[in-house]
């Protein structure tokens, strides 16, 4: 039996759509249009990045937890002239506490997950909070798809380190050649994987311009894994 190891958010779970909700309920009952003198889609702009490069930065263990959640609120508040690392920090836990109940899957999700378990293992390696992801995969009804849920943080290992594509392989009992990962983070996904001697699929629109010479299959949706594998 082969294993197919999934990444969590804007893999199964649609981040963007569910985070960006969230942002705007909050952006509108705190009055950021007018504190900030910016319109929504500005703000969430330079969220979006600034929120990704942090993200980044944790990966490899460049930054702490606690500063990922306030920073990214906080550096894009200072952005648009906004000093009070307070109310950073209040909105980052108001988010953390908000955002994990949000429903939206990826298009096709639970059919591509009812037809993959018939003939895989099924597994999730996401580099989130543990206290959040587990949230979001029971509040979706995700959890009883997957024989292993693996949370960066409950073993302080991230993707794209390779111990964390090891420490899979331990916890079932699979060799690296019966593996595949399946995400949306070239570099902590793809990367990692390809590292670790699996195969891997890139759930995106293009694969990277300097990464081409390496072959892995592409998708843009999820239904497409019910064509190739």
């Amino acid at each position: 039996m082969k294993h197919l190891f999934f990444d969590l958010d804007n893999t199964l779970w649609d981040f963007d759509r569910n985070s960006k909700t969230v942002l705007q309920n909050l952006f509108k009952a705190n009055n950021f249009e007018v504190k900030l003198g910016v319109d929504f889609e500005k703000f969430h702009s330079f969220y979006y990045e600034k929120n990704n490069e942090l993200w980044h930065l944790y990966y490899f263990n460049k930054i702490k937890k606690e500063e990922l959640r306030y920073r990214r609120f906080h550096d894009t508040f200072l952005n648009f002239g906004l000093n009070n690392l307070q109310l950073s920090k209040s909105i980052a836990d108001d988010y953390v506490q908000i955002s994990p109940y949000s429903k939206h899957l990826m298009p096709d999700c639970i059919e591509v997950l009812e037809h993959l378990v018939k003939d895989y293992h099924l597994h999730i390696i996401t580099n989130g909070f543990a206290e959040v992801q587990n949230i979001k995969i029971d509040n979706c009804g995700l959890r009883n798809y997957f024989k292993q849920i693996i949370i960066s943080e409950e073993h302080g290992l991230t993707k794209p380190n390779l111990e964390i594509f090891r420490l899979a392989e331990q916890l079932t009992n699979a060799t690296s050649d019966k593996c595949m990962m399946i995400g949306d983070n070239w570099v902590s996904d793809i990367e990692g994987a390809i590292g670790a001697g699996w195969k891997a699929i890139y759930f995106g629109k293009t694969v990277p311009e300097n990464n081409q010479q390496i072959n892995v299959a592409v998708i843009s949706d999820l239904i497409h894994l019910k064509k190739i594998l």
